[in-house]
């Protein structure tokens, strides 16, 4: 018996390619793009691994969990790292970083999460790359959570490494994620002698066997499934229109927040400021007297399906996150998110 999942004609290489090229429109850039075979994760870590090594000085911003773990690795690569910690309900601004190179001028590398979907922020990109370019360094950017969100103009803002996962506002799977590279990039792995060669995380590898073989044998066998929903992604955004599908995500953003406001429950945006909120997720703090994990799990007992998730870590308790991307960035989902939250904290006790 044939299955449409399982019996599949071998993705081909010209496929591929046509799938990195709807991938760099996406990301409105003229770098290389790699799409690799797993969570974003593995994208970002061969970047770092590729970009830091001893002797080079990077500027790790911090602005949720995933900057603290970029830091990790540049350390763990032999490099200096200078974090810069800007509060989680906030964004960071590009006079902090202007600031931050100034005071450490041998800093080559910047990392940096344009939106943080885990604590609801997003950052000023374009005027952080700005400052990055007047310095030199390489631009590491993390739009995972950003892109299809909110605009992402790779190259217009100078970023060397963009790091897209399909898994948020795109609305795919986790198991597949991309990379554009600029050419400054591509020197600097080529210099570094402890960059991945010979390895999953390669990046040079990609360059070598894909990009300057002309992108016409794969170095590998694809994820098939995954490559494939990349590209129904792709499709999807085209013909709704990618702008179209960026009002929707900051629609949802602005609705949750004015919304949970005027719930009455108590509940408050995370983010103080609405221009540092980010369109892929609202971040909500709960009340004294209710615990977030628990409220979650009372309104996801009434409705599996709503896009709710307590925050992670130390925020676990005190952290509702709204996830309204994807297909979940609708009118719909969110006053379904709020209806719930609503009558789930109306039963909680205040103190």
């Amino acid at each position: 018996m044939t299955h449409p999942l399982l019996d599949l004609p071998p993705l081909t290489a010209a496929h591929f390619a046509s799938i990195e090229r709807r991938v760099a429109s996406l990301l409105a850039t003229e770098n290389d793009v790699v799409i690799m075979q797993g969570e974003a994760l593995l994208p970002l870590e061969a970047c770092v691994r590729g970009g830091a090594r001893p002797g080079s000085t990077a500027l790790n911003v911090v602005t949720g969990p995933y900057g603290q773990t970029f830091g990790n690795w540049l350390r763990d690569c032999g490099a200096t790292v200078v974090d810069l910690e800007v509060p989680f309900h906030t964004a960071v601004t590009a006079d902090q970083v202007g600031a931050a190179l100034a005071a450490h001028p041998g800093i080559d590398f910047v990392s940096l999460v344009h939106a943080e979907a885990a604590t609801g922020n997003t950052n000023p990109v374009a005027a952080i790359g700005e400052v990055v370019r007047a310095h030199g360094a390489l631009f590491m950017l993390d739009a995972v959570a950003s892109v299809a969100a909110e605009p992402l103009l790779t190259d217009e803002w100078g970023v060397d490494l963009c790091v897209i996962g399909a898994q948020k506002a795109m609305g795919g799977p986790a198991g597949v994620s991309a990379v554009s590279v600029s050419a400054r990039a591509w020197e600097r792995f080529a210099a570094n002698p402890g960059a991945p060669r010979r390895s999953y995380l390669s990046l040079l590898d990609w360059k070598e066997r894909w990009i300057d073989t002309g992108r016409r044998a794969l170095p590998h066998a694809p994820a098939q499934l995954e490559m494939l929903a990349l590209e129904a992604c792709a499709e999807r955004i085209e013909a709704e229109g990618l702008d179209s599908v960026m009002a929707r995500h900051a629609s949802a953003a602005a609705a949750t927040r004015a919304g949970a406001v005027a719930l009455g429950r108590g509940l408050e945006p995370y983010v103080h400021e609405a221009a540092a909120a980010a369109p892929v997720a609202t971040t909500l703090r709960t009340p004294p007297g209710a615990d977030a994990t628990e409220v979650v799990a009372k309104a996801l007992a009434a409705d599996p399906s709503l896009p709710l998730i307590a925050g992670g870590g130390a925020l676990a308790s005190e952290m509702i996150r709204v996830n309204h991307y994807g297909p979940h960035a609708t009118p719909e989902a969110v006053r379904s998110s709020l209806a719930a939250l609503g009558a789930v904290l109306g039963a909680v006790p205040r103190r």
